[in-house]
């Protein structure tokens, strides 16, 4: 969110927005969470109902041990993150694809560590954090890794739009 603008000058300045909203103050705080246990078709069917792309996986005492999204359950059939659309089609149309991934429940196919973020982080840090790795969402945990929200690409791009009105 650090960009640079030009002002009616044609001198530079730094936008300072994304340093002054706090993570906790725009991530979603209801979030839906599942154990490693649970079977991967109720997950897929969860993602799918809600239209969300990822679920945040968790022990017994709400720390969080990893995150399940749609590329995880496509890794089934054979679709990696970096396979392509295109990639998918031939798939489909019946040429196979590498690496495989196997299981029936979460802890089999999630991806662990999960990328994480405290709340009192500002949205700057996540947005650059989202950005070199290259991810849509980042799971908000306390001090003892509990998950207390869920912080997405577009809940940032919100929070930017309400501070510039």
């Amino acid at each position: 969110m650090n960009t640079e603008h030009n002002d009616r000058t044609g001198g530079r300045f730094r936008s300072t927005i994304g340093f002054e909203i706090l993570v906790q103050d725009v991530m979603t705080r209801e979030v839906i969470s599942i154990p490693k246990y649970e079977s991967i078709i109720h997950v897929a069917n969860i993602l799918s109902e809600r239209n969300i792309s990822g679920l945040p996986v968790i022990d017994k005492e709400n720390k969080v041990i990893g995150i399940i999204t749609q590329a995880d359950i496509l890794s089934i059939v054979g679709v990696r993150k970096e396979h392509t659309f295109k990639d998918l089609v031939k798939h489909m149309l019946g040429e196979p694809l590498p690496e495989r991934r196997m299981g029936d429940i979460v802890g089999d196919i999630m991806t662990s560590p999960a990328v994480t973020i405290e709340p009192r982080a500002n949205i700057a840090e996540a947005a650059q954090l989202m950005d070199e790795k290259k991810i849509r969402r980042l799971l908000v945990v306390d001090e003892k890794h509990k998950l207390v929200g869920i912080l997405s690409r577009a809940d940032i791009l919100k929070a930017v739009i309400r501070k510039l009105k």
